[in-house]
């Protein structure tokens, strides 16, 4: 190999080796899009068949002593108790109708002592503080409710606490440490309920929450996206590439164009001045033959 085309071979070694490198990182996050696509892709699945199920018994739903599966998310129960209105607490900070909202919980304990956390809705932050200027309360007494269950949330990981009376997320073993002792030992705690409905209906209640989101979201778009920008980096490579070997083989032919030509003749500044010819003199009858014919001319 020779010296010329040596820096040039580790060169292009080293364009390859980026961008395999740089293929090897959008790969990784290609397959990330697509994880996420099928997992959005379940949650759509799951809320299809479960949402607008015919409503379960809690205990043939979630026996007691068991938890909620993935699979039953979204399904609706329909119990009957009553609700602990002194119990009732606010999660802060939910994005609601353009607001950082609140969702109102408030336990609800069944004819056979269990309790279910059901959150009833949202309400806007007040006029002039940061706390609803109203909340709508629960029915008294003997009411069937009606709800879609959800997992618990995880607290946030800012650990941020909250005001009395509120917590910052639906986080169910905090909220049984924060409810009275009698309600939060029997609150089941691997489910709350989403209200769908109150019988006997009460007059006021809070804005219900959206039903979830039909958007598949971007995911499958960027997985493409990303595996399109891995094919980019080796055309802009090849491209890099084929631009030098182009110039390098003009540079050649300019170069075996300048060989076969040989060499210019030199210049008279480039002769030696003692090699020059010296003019030929001119003898005096040219020099009035020339002088007779100028005259002439004019």
């Amino acid at each position: 190999m020779s010296r010329a085309a040596a820096p040039a071979a580790v060169r292009w070694t080293a364009y390859a080796a980026v961008a395999v490198v740089f293929a090897i990182a959008c790969g990784f996050l290609s397959n990330w899009q697509f994880t996420r696509n099928a997992e959005r892709s379940e949650q759509l699945a799951l809320v299809e068949a479960n949402y607008d199920a015919a409503p379960m018994a809690l205990d043939d739903l979630i026996p007691p002593g068991s938890t909620l599966t993935p699979a039953d998310q979204w399904q609706p129960v329909e119990v009957s108790g009553r609700y602990l209105n002194d119990q009732q607490l606010l999660v802060r900070n939910r994005a609601h109708g353009g607001t950082a909202a609140f969702e109102v919980l408030v336990p609800f304990q069944l004819d056979d002592g269990r309790v279910l956390l059901i959150d009833r809705g949202w309400v806007a932050p007040g006029e002039q503080q940061r706390a609803p200027d109203a909340i709508p309360g629960a029915p008294d007494g003997q009411v069937t409710v009606i709800a879609r269950v959800r997992p618990g949330e995880q607290l946030p990981s800012s650990g941020r606490s909250a005001d009395d009376g509120q917590v910052p997320s639906i986080n169910l073993p905090l909220i049984a440490d924060v409810i009275e002792p009698a309600a939060g030992e029997r609150l089941e705690q691997s489910a709350f309920g989403i209200l769908v409905s109150e019988d006997p209906a009460p007059t006021a209640r809070p804005t219900a929450l959206e039903s979830p989101s039909e958007d598949p979201g971007p995911h499958l778009s960027y997985a493409i996206q990303w595996i399109l920008f891995a094919i980019m980096g080796f055309v802009f490579i090849g491209y890099i590439i084929r631009t030098e070997l182009k110039y390098r083989r003009e540079d050649r032919e300019d170069a075996l164009e300048r060989d076969e030509a040989g060499p210019p003749p030199p210049s008279s500044d480039d002769v030696p001045r003692s090699l020059r010819r010296p003019p030929r003199p001119r003898d005096r009858d040219m020099s009035d033959e020339d002088a007779i014919l100028d005259n002439a001319g004019r």
